[in-house]
């Protein structure tokens, strides 16, 4: 047993040229094939670590698909919170840099180079901003970055997010927290006096469930904000929220345009 425990502080020490890859899935497969693809071909990966909530469409055959391509696929299961899974992944890391990737976005090429040339004394984390997919109008996607980047600089994000092991292996995610564990892991590694990098290049394309696409799904956003968030933070994110709501209803109406 200290054997093992010694090869894995080892392991810990490896080159920053290999990450651990952290994905939670849950009934995950309408894009995961394309997202963990994506990391394959984007990110050096030491090991992908896949934590299921116990899913019954065909996520776990994709998951295995991958390991018997790859062979380095570690399957973990939980049936609590997105802040117990999360945990679990933490705890299996072997490397100095390890990455979340939400099981519904796609990295964007070259995703791993672009993120490690702002690895620099100080930073205990990069995120490499999210797109969401068919936003074309450059006028628009130009005001969505502006308030996805105010979004993360206030709450933080998890749809590929690159950490530094040693600044957040001592972390305690409450398990009961199932929104807004992005937001303890960002003031985490504040905490630790740390910064966190958000990119405009790398970045990543989120394919958002379809309910998210009318004004109730939307809304959602702005209520669990309401709901879970932290009460300082609170008049920054619903501003936020507001835009992409605003965005929602726009979509709509020259979606019906078409028709």
């Amino acid at each position: 047993m200290n054997m093992r425990r010694l090869e894995r502080i080892g392991a810990k020490r490896m080159s920053s040229e290999q990450v651990d890859v952290v994905v939670l899935t849950k009934n995950s497969e309408r894009v995961l094939e394309r997202c963990l693809n994506s990391v394959f071909n984007n990110i050096p990966v030491h090991r992908l670590i896949v934590v299921d909530g116990y899913s019954t469409d065909s996520t776990i055959d994709i998951v295995k698909r991958f390991d018997a391509k790859h062979g380095n696929v570690v399957l973990i299961e939980d049936c609590g919170t997105r802040g117990s899974a999360r945990l679990k992944g933490i705890r299996t890391v072997e490397t100095e840099w390890f990455m979340f990737v939400d099981s519904d976005v796609v990295l964007c090429g070259d995703w791993y180079n672009k993120a490690k040339t702002f690895i620099k004394d100080g930073v205990g984390a990069v995120w490499g901003i999210e797109v969401w997919a068919g936003m074309t109008n450059p006028f628009i996607l130009n005001l969505f970055l502006k308030a996805t980047r105010r979004i993360f600089e206030v709450r933080g994000g998890t749809h590929d997010l690159l950490v530094s092991y040693d600044v957040i292996k001592d972390i305690d995610i409450p398990k009961d927290l199932h929104v807004f564990e992005d937001t303890f892991i960002k003031d985490w590694i504040v905490r630790k006096g740390y910064k966190l990098v958000a990119a405009y290049d790398p970045y990543c394309i989120h394919y958002r469930p379809s309910f998210v696409w009318t004004l109730k799904g939307s809304m959602s956003l702005v209520i669990d904000t309401i709901r879970y968030g932290p009460l300082r933070k609170m008049p920054k994110l619903v501003l936020a929220y507001g835009f992409y709501t605003g965005y929602v209803i726009y979509r709509s109406f020259f979606q019906k345009l078409k028709y």
